[in-house]
């Protein structure tokens, strides 16, 4: 029986339920009754394995084929009706296409099953911040997984009343077909829909589907930012608290950091860190000209190899109670689970494609994941379920270099924050790619994530920052600093809290110096707080440094990508910061001559960085990622 009287979700389910042809319909009402009967409908199929409910109550395993193990960059497109309006950095497709392509194949695949209509919030329902969305699926773990992963139930459809628009989704397994699989995005619809897939990332559509990609574009028209930040929260021992949103790429620690558990001395002294978010931020201007973020999520979907007590103790303290694990290995001697860097190898185990593991290949998946709800955190903020948010004191971009970028500098203003920001980028490592030093760019960490052109993108950056009276302060951060051996410079994890300090002291009403630079103010080493830690002060100060030849090449990149893959639509007031960048790093002769080493220069041949407007190029630099 439908749960609502609202005829555009009414007319939604039925198009779904006509098109799919299932044999059943069940409206998720979001109770703890309906949630457990599914759990054991779905031990009974197979489809979960239970776990030790001893250990791990109300956690369970579950498996997706070998060819659905992580979200498919090429096979998620944004179909936008004009192809530029996708932008260079997305897959585009034709909207008339791409319907056509998925109802085809969606057409009578759910014969035989059942159809689950799932109400959700994206955002404490009734928050100014809150979504409504709708996903109609075929999977019991969909289900599952959102009912951990947003707000679920009918408070979601009495939000909406009888007429209130909502993100429209529609998730088809299929035959979970890999040369047939497709994440399609229609943000001037708001409709999403995604065939051919059991894996997390491709079909629990609230998040990145929903709360960034579809939310960025939502955001960019109606004035607000849906951006790929965790949210943290840090209180002084005056009981002062300030907050930080904060941007990362894959492999740069982002859970580590929205999860920080201080050096003890920082505890003994009062200091205490909060988690409002691991991965999606929400942020809006605030009656009192801050910026006001929420986490639109209501649990973590984190990725499970590498988490142990060492390097993220709240995090696997939140997979404890009520998780779901994908794709890691079934620990058979207890019934628990397992995977790399958790513990010692387990005597008996099953990998994660169902067979015994003799310790040879891995047992767990790589990107085999945990959906676990937030409120198991132990460090979860008292502000996570806020209606009105968090107000934001600092913005900080991160990624990893071996060299150029140093630990911590603040950018001059919003600006060149937003400039910062686009730059944004990581080095890839010999293990990972075959080559070292390899650039990756990855703009505020959004290049996957973003519904429309990245230069319209950085465009509503910069028009936020018109409506901002009193703007966070911008950093950039870079825990991934190498010596020439190759080892890391900064201890991370816990320690990077020093540098949170340093931050949030730059934020206060009296803040602590810093030494300006060439790319921006970076701190004085003796304001780092280096106490309890066996380290060198002058390792410190040369993780600080900025070289100026260094960063005239680094500004050179930033100008070949805006022109390379960017293109025409990249907001003057960046090509300015650039300029200015470059300006700021040409070196004299006087200062090459102090370094016989260093490869010279030819700065007076350098051109002035344009955009292609105000170049008056007879075209604009075609973007060589244009995927078609």
């Amino acid at each position: 029986m439908a749960l609502t009287k609202n005829k555009k979700v009414l007319e939604f389910v039925e198009s779904c339920s006509s098109l799919t042809q299932p044999d059943n319909i069940v409206w998720i009402d979001g109770s703890a009754n309906q949630i457990k009967q599914l759990k054991e409908e779905a031990v009974k199929s197979g489809e979960l394995i239970k776990l030790n409910q001893n250990l791990l109550p109300d956690c369970y395993l579950h498996r997706t084929k070998v060819n659905d193990v992580a979200r498919v960059e090429d096979r998620t497109f944004i179909c936008t009706k004009n192809k530029d309006d996708a932008g260079p950095v997305n897959y585009w497709m034709d909207p008339k296409q791409a319907y056509e392509l998925t109802r085809e194949i969606a057409r009578g695949s759910m014969k035989g099953r059942t159809m689950y209509v799932i109400p959700y919030s994206m955002g404490v329902v009734g928050s100014d911040f809150a979504k409504i969305g709708i996903e109609v699926t075929d999977s019991i773990y969909v289900v599952l997984n959102m009912n951990i992963m947003t707000r679920v139930g009918v408070n979601c459809l009495k939000a909406l009343g009888k007429n209130g628009d909502f993100i429209k989704g529609l998730h088809a397994k299929c035959n979970v077909d890999a040369d047939n699989r497709y994440i399609m995005h229609f943000p001037e619809d708001n409709t999403i829909i995604s065939v051919n897939s059991a894996y997390g990332g491709n079909v629990l559509l609230g998040k990145k589907c929903f709360a960034l990609r579809i939310a960025s574009y939502l955001g960019k028209n109606e004035g607000w930012m849906a951006e790929h930040m965790l949210i943290l929260g840090v209180t002084f021992p005056d009981q002062t608290k300030k907050y930080i949103a904060a941007a990362f790429p894959s492999a740069c620690g982002k859970t580590n950091l929205a999860m920080l558990i201080p050096p003890k001395h920082y505890l003994d002294k009062g200091y205490k860190v909060e988690c409002v978010g691991d991965d999606i931020a929400w942020i809006r201007v605030g009656e009192d000209g801050r910026l006001w973020a929420v986490n639109p999520e209501n649990g973590f979907f984190g990725v499970a190899p590498g988490t142990n007590e060492k390097s993220n103790l709240n995090a696997l303290e939140t997979t404890r109670r009520g998780t779901i694990f994908t794709n890691v290995a079934l620990n058979t001697d207890d019934m628990t689970v397992w995977w790399e860097g958790l513990s010692e190898k387990p005597e008996h185990c099953i990998d994660w494609t169902g067979k015994p593991w003799n310790g040879e290949g891995k047992a767990a998946h790589p990107n085999s994941r945990f959906t676990a709800p937030a409120v198991n955190c132990p460090c979860v903020s008292p502000d996570f379920n806020s209606k009105k948010g968090v107000p934001l004191s600092a913005i900080v971009f991160g990624g990893r270099r071996a060299s150029a970028t140093p630990l911590v500098y603040q950018s001059r203003d919003w600006k060149h924050g937003v400039f910062v920001g686009s730059a944004m980028s990581s080095e890839t490592t010999a293990a990972a790619t075959g080559a070292t030093g390899v650039l990756r760019h990855d703009p505020m960490a959004m290049k996957p994530f973003t519904g429309y052109h990245m230069g319209d993108y950085f465009a509503h950056w910069i028009d936020m920052g018109k409506k901002i009276k009193n703007p966070p302060k911008i950093f950039n951060v870079n825990w991934f600093r190498q010596d020439k051996n190759g080892n890391f410079m900064w201890p991370g994890f816990g320690d990077n809290m020093r540098v949170l300090e340093w931050i949030l002291k730059r934020c206060s009403d009296n803040p602590v110096d810093a030494e300006e630079t060439p790319i921006g103010f970076v701190p004085k080493a003796e304001d780092i707080d280096l106490t309890g830690l066996d380290y060198d002060i002058g390792t410190l100060k040369e993780i600080l440094t900025v070289d100026k030849q260094t960063w005239f090449k680094e500004a050179e990149e930033i100008e070949n990508y805006y022109n390379g893959v960017i293109g025409s639509r990249i907001p003057d007031e960046l090509w300015a910061c650039l300029n200015e960048l470059k300006e700021n790093c040409k070196v004299t002769a006087r200062e090459t001559a102090k370094k016989p080493a260093a490869k010279k220069t030819d700065t007076a041949k350098k051109p002035t960085a344009k955009s292609p407007s105000s170049a008056k190029k007879a075209t604009a630099a075609k973007s060589t990622a244009n995927k078609k």
